[in-house]
């Protein structure tokens, strides 16, 4: 019999596809969310972690918890903390969570976040694995098409990036989640670094328009430790698809 997974952030942009993969490869899948999303393949649970109600029903059997859900609104530590708990009450074997290269480098506030649930998931008593990742070609994109919404395209000077497609991530975590414990196990970034201004540029003539690309200097720690690279893993560079590929398949 499939082991029984809950992938939390199940219907967002990276847990739909661990979710896909999953089923891809015969796992029993529930998936959790704050809207329980009705979904082919897979048992949906409407569930606010950061509140917590209905999380004790929702973890009830599962031998594996893929934990995606995040938000930039604030409420990650007390959302995985619930979520701890409910998992040591049902006696989940497995919890695997995604984060970020660099976040114990970089004073970010979300990075800071994402570290703080980084070491609550370490001291749980929980058995545990830990991916952190580049940022994704979404992510990239998102922030060009932002910009390209201005006359100027303002980008920040003396910064690289080593994006990663979103689906290679994906594919990981479904394989980190069924399998067994591996605690923190090698980063994974894209397979390019490359400068912000020129995947503007690339992005830019994928999207068929004209613009010009300011390169800006911004001040302050965190800017400091973007121009030297603390979040880059250029010695795991194991994605496959480029910027420029991911966005021919988008445009």
């Amino acid at each position: 019999m499939a082991r029984s997974i809950l992938v939390t952030g199940g219907t967002g942009t990276l847990g739909s596809l661990v979710v896909r993969h999953l089923l891809d490869a015969g796992s029993d899948v529930r998936v959790l969310s704050r809207h329980a999303l009705p979904g082919e393949g897979y048992a949906p649970v409407a569930v606010d972690l950061r509140d917590g109600a209905g999380l004790d029903t929702a973890v009830e059997g599962a031998h594996t918890i893929i934990h995606c859900a995040t938000t930039l609104r604030g409420g990650d530590i007390e959302s995985a903390r619930n979520l701890i708990e409910a998992a040591k009450r049902a006696g989940v074997e497995h919890l695997v969570y995604i984060s970020i290269v660099g976040i114990d480098r970089l004073p970010l506030g979300y990075y800071r976040t994402k570290l703080a649930v980084e070491r609550l998931i370490e001291n749980s008593g929980l058995r545990w694995t830990i991916l952190r990742t580049t940022q994704f070609h979404d992510l990239v994109a998102r922030f060009c098409r932002a910009q390209a919404r201005l006359p100027v395209l303002l980008i920040p000077a003396g910064i690289s990036v080593q994006p990663i497609h979103t689906d290679e991530v994906a594919a990981r975590l479904a394989e980190l989640g069924t399998g067994e414990p591996a605690w923190r196990v090698p980063d994974w970034g894209g397979p390019e670094v490359r400068g912000l201004d020129e995947l503007a540029r690339a992005y830019l003539r994928s999207a068929g328009r004209r613009r010009p690309v300011l390169r800006i200097r911004l001040p302050g720690k965190v800017s400091r430790g973007y121009r030297e690279g603390r979040h880059l893993t250029p010695e795991r560079a194991v994605g496959k698809i480029t910027f420029d590929e991911f966005l021919a398949g988008t445009h």
